[in-house]
């Protein structure tokens, strides 16, 4: 009972204590709300998988371009399959818009018997020609014309109903619709199967995948619901990592803020000590206080966290604006296990945060706290320099390990290591650099000097508070700056020509009619044309699909890195492969693999790797010309155009959209392109800079906290320099002196370890989750700017802090001493 009194009765600093609370909220509040996000959006991508899949058990799955669908009656009529399913999914441009719908093409009747949400009234309608139900969130109603842009034409069809049960921008067609008007004639690209009861699935799948062709895959629906969610892991994992950071940004303000009371308070403690209090009573007491504090922050972070979830879906959408979620607009819900989860991780951090002060508080003799001036010896003993080295050599050690389940797990820890080494580390080092300073001639500038040599504790307060943010600042904005700028010299590499068109923004529709190269090529105002024909080959049914890009000159079209494969005699045709292929599925230089094309299987030989930063998940190059060999087929869907001298863009765009279908094309030159490209990039990071930005605010406020408290504990000492003469001006330079040179040796230590952590982010974190690799490229005047503000805030907040402490009369700040 009296430690709860001690507990809530004590006279405490309630800015410090506030800080406190703020900083596990915020961290809080990131974390849990991020979890609710990604919660929301995974699962909502799992239900749409699952109310499209309905009763069945397995789906039969080919890449874009299908299968035949005589395949259809013969698994149907395979021992152990109850019910089989045909469906033909696309994706379709909006007409007049920049909007992609999911078109699923189904048998009506035999959906109906896998999906309860079809057996509706009117779901006979889909029947009739050029009839569609369509989601909610498309904005059409019954009777509403849906545009589709297919090919170089546009196909109308009449909305029959809207489903509330579809999810994201879709529609559902006859399956002999969607064929008819999309082109694809006798072609499916999945089958749902129920299988008879008492049969066992996994030796029906084996059986049926042995009975399917090249690139078509069965899988049970559990798996595909899991990898739904596979394209945005890394993404997501990385969100909750930034997150982590905030709360364990946090965890230093109440570091500081604990720290500092323990010292402001330890005639308290040695009183409750020569009382009959034990240490680990002490020690207690100060771990209570924070846990307190962290209940509380963690309380309020939580309903922080629903409110600017709820508010980031409804801006930014799923994916926060990244682009990995597109289509997707969950319901944002509570989360029981994730409250629990942060609520104990805000507590516990606070608890982590106060662990040291509270054992100094514990293990300092009452007879030497109750001496006045003994708040000033906080942390007197600087721990040893092996820690901290130790740390830094681990975390050196864990980088050069590889991805755990494609995660870069090893890499976090080494950032941690980094980050945690160098806190430890940088008290000594802070020792070291104010000892060999020589002392000035300005008297203010040596006391300022001679306060940071005889209280080193109290200035590893504030480093740590200084480092543990500014490190990580500094670090993001290296690994930014060096992804951007890679992207943007990418970007100039891969956009050579004077003008780009495609047939329209959707993938799975989108193609130029035959012919219309032919016409391009005679066009006066072209020079040269480059054609490009992408498609989709699925070699994992657990991993999105591979793109496959067939062009012209290959080779020469993206930046190739790492070693080359020289085709010798006999070798079948070349790729080229970006390297998340070389990650994900072993494809190196010289390898020969079979790839599925066009339901045949094609032996091919890997020529190279080239970096690629548009797709993610991998992309495999082929020269057209060889495609066209194997394949037959000619059709294209981008072209990239040289000009004749004296041409210009616009007279070439004009000449364009005088060519039949040349009004659906969209054309735009390399400039606009590389603007686009670069505002999805600032898009995408922009919740990445919003994260580093509240890490950054909460160090910022540990530093003002741990300063002001250091300056309002010194009010005696400032009382003494007054008796002896030293001007308030003159304290003033005093203490913008100790601020300025703790934010510099914290901002160089700052630096140091950022650009360490930076390294780790941008070789290993960032290749091992998007499988990209870039230069580094960092932005020199950023951080000095950020230095700059640093070093400025420090000096500001030291002299505020002040000026209470010299308000009062030197007489009233020494009449403790008499």
């Amino acid at each position: 009972m009296l430690r709860l009194l001690i507990l809530f009765g004590a006279r405490r600093a309630r800015g410090r204590m506030a800080l406190s609370i703020a900083g596990i909220a915020l961290g809080v509040a990131l974390g849990y709300g991020v979890h609710l996000v990604n919660r929301a959006a995974v699962g909502d991508l799992a239900a749409a998988v699952r109310s499209l899949a309905g009763e069945a058990d397995l789906e039969v799955r080919g890449g874009r371009a299908g299968f035949p669908e005589a395949l259809y009656p013969q698994l149907a009529r395979l021992p152990g399959v109850a019910l089989a399913s045909p469906v033909l999914e696309l994706q379709a441009g909006i007409a007049g818009t920049e909007r992609v719908i999911s078109i699923t093409g189904i048998d009506i009747l035999r959906a109906a018997l896998l999906q309860p949400q079809l057996v509706m009234e009117d779901r006979y309608e889909l029947l009739a020609p050029d009839r569609v139900f369509v989601s909610p969130l498309t904005g059409l109603a019954k009777g509403d014309e849906l545009r589709l842009i297919v090919g170089q034409d546009t196909v109308a069809l009449k909305v029959a109903g809207v489903i509330s049960s579809l999810r994201g921008v879709s529609a559902l067609a006859d399956i002999a619709t969607a064929q008819w008007r999309f082109g694809r004639l006798g072609e499916l690209n999945r089958i749902d199967l129920r299988l008879s009861p008492g049969v066992d699935r996994e030796k029906a799948r084996s059986a049926i995948q042995a009975f399917l062709p090249p690139g078509v895959h069965v899988v049970p629906v559990e798996a595909l619901e899991e990898a739904s969610a596979y394209p945005s892991r890394s993404y997501r994992v990385n969100l909750n990592v930034l997150a982590m950071v905030a709360l364990f940004t946090g965890g230093f303000l109440v570091f500081s803020a604990q720290a500092l009371e323990v010292a402001r308070r330890r005639g308290e403690h040695a009183l409750l000590r020569v009382l009959g209090l034990e240490r680990s009573g002490i020690s207690r007491l100060v771990l209570a206080e924070a846990a307190v504090l962290g209940a509380v922050g963690a309380a309020i972070g939580l309903v922080l966290g629903y409110t600017l979830a709820l508010g980031a879906v409804r801006a930014s959408g799923a994916d926060l604006g990244a682009g990995v979620f597109r289509g997707v607009f969950p319901e944002i819900r509570i989360s029981i296990p994730g409250m629990v989860v942060y609520f104990f991780a805000g507590i516990v951090v606070a608890v982590l945060g106060a662990l040291l002060p509270a054992l100094d508080a514990a293990r300092t003799p009452p007879a030497r706290a109750l001496k006045a001036g003994d708040e000033q010896t906080l942390f007197a003993r600087i721990s040893p320099a092996w820690p901290g080295i130790a740390l830094l050599a681990l975390g050196a050690a864990l980088a050069q390990l590889g991805p755990v389940r494609g995660l870069p797990l090893f890499g976090y820890a080494s950032i941690a290591c980094l980050l945690i080494g160098a806190i430890v580390l940088v008290p000594r080092l802070a020792v070291l650099v104010f000892q060999y300073l020589p002392l000035p001639a300005n008297p203010a500038l040596a006391l300022a000097l001679g306060q940071l040599r005889a209280a080193p504790g109290q200035a590893a307060v504030s480093l740590a508070a200084i480092v543990a943010s500014f490190s990580l600042m500094a670090a993001m904005a290296i690994m930014v700056a060096s992804f951007r700028q890679s992207v943007d010299d990418w970007l100039s590499e891969v956009l050579p020509a004077e003008l780009y068109f495609r047939s329209t923004h959707a993938g799975d529709t989108g193609y130029l009619g035959a012919g219309f190269e032919e016409r391009v090529r005679a066009l006066p105002q072209v020079a040269r044309a480059e054609f490009l024909r992408s498609g989709r080959i699925l070699l994992d049914p657990a991993r999105p699909p591979l793109v496959l890009i067939a062009r012209d000159r290959a080779e020469k079209s993206f930046p190739l890195v790492g070693e080359r494969y020289q085709r010798r005699a006999g070798d079948p045709p070349a790729v080229w492969v970006s390297e998340a292929v070389v990650d994900l599925h072993g494809f190196t230089p010289g390898k020969r693999v079979e790839l599925p094309i066009l339901g045949r299987t094609h032996a091919v030989v890997v020529a190279g790797t080239f970096r690629d930063y548009a797709r993610q998940h991998g992309a495999v190059m082929i020269e057209r010309g060889d495609y066209v060999a194997l394949t037959g087929d000619r059709t294209v869907n981008d072209a990239a155009l040289w000009l004749a001298p004296g041409t210009t863009p616009a007279a070439a765009m004009e000449a364009l959209r005088g060519l039949p279908g040349g009004a659906q094309l969209d054309m735009a030159g390399p400039g606009e392109i590389r603007s686009l490209s670069l505002r999805i990039f600032d898009r995408s990071f922009a919740v990445t800079y919003a994260m580093e930005a509240v890490a950054v605010l909460v160090g910022l406020f540990g530093l003002s906290s741990s300063l002001g408290a250091i300056v309002l504990a010194r009010r005696r000492e400032f009382g003494v320099l007054r008796h002896l003469g030293l001007t308030r001006a003159q304290i003033r330079v005093m203490l913008a002196a100790e601020g300025g040179l703790l934010a510099l040796v914290g901002a160089a230590a700052g630096l140091a370890a950022g650009a360490a952590i930076s390294l780790v982010l941008v070789f290993v974190v960032n290749r091992q989750s998007f499988h990209w690799s870039m230069e580094l490229h960092p932005p020199y005047l950023l951080l000095g700017g950020l230095t700059l503000i640093l070093l400025i805030l420090a000096v500001l907040t030291a002299i505020i802090s002040g000026k209470e402490a010299m308000g009062m009369a030197p007489v009233r700040a020494v009449r403790e001493d008499w």
